[in-house]
């Protein structure tokens, strides 16, 4: 697939961390590569902590959206629709381990563990070029119905 899921299904979406309407959000683009969704993202000066570094907030939003799109394609092709379902973050939790550093390639990795009915588990990492894990996240994504804000985000 060339195409990210974000521009390929939700082209409008406002969200912060991976919509591709928000000229202002960090526009993460999640590419399918087998069982596993892969992004690559370059954080800049202004995604800064403290010198070098990536603040946690970015981190947990990146693992954040590129896990939920994990949940949204696992549950598409579990459940052999034509889109992914809205879906949204029941829970998750970042485990960092080690300084996420500025201003080089960031690879992220994230794929499906679980699913039962209309909800997936799922983990990720953050990966910096020299093979170096910084954060590690697991989630629970859980797929919306009619009236829920997110129901037609595509």
């Amino acid at each position: 697939m060339d195409q990210s899921l974000q521009d390929r299904f939700s082209p409008n979406s406002i969200c912060f961390g991976c919509g591709p309407g928000n000229r202002l959000g960090l526009q993460l683009k999640s590419f399918v590569s087998g069982e596993q969704l892969v992004a690559r993202f370059l954080p800049a000066d202004h995604h800064l902590a403290f010198p070098g570094v990536v603040n946690g907030g970015i981190v947990g939003t990146l693992l954040d959206c590129h896990c939920n799109w994990a949940a949204a394609w696992h549950l598409m092709q579990r459940l052999q629709l034509d889109k992914p379902p809205g879906t949204v973050t029941a829970e998750y939790s970042i485990r960092m381990e080690k300084p996420t550093p500025i201003g080089e390639p960031l690879i992220l990795t994230a794929w499906a563990t679980d699913s039962h009915d209309r909800r997936a588990t799922t983990e990720g990492t953050i990966t910096t070029a020299a093979g170096v894990v910084t954060a590690r996240c697991r989630g629970l994504f859980v797929a919306v119905k009619q009236g829920h804000p997110a129901f037609n985000r595509w």
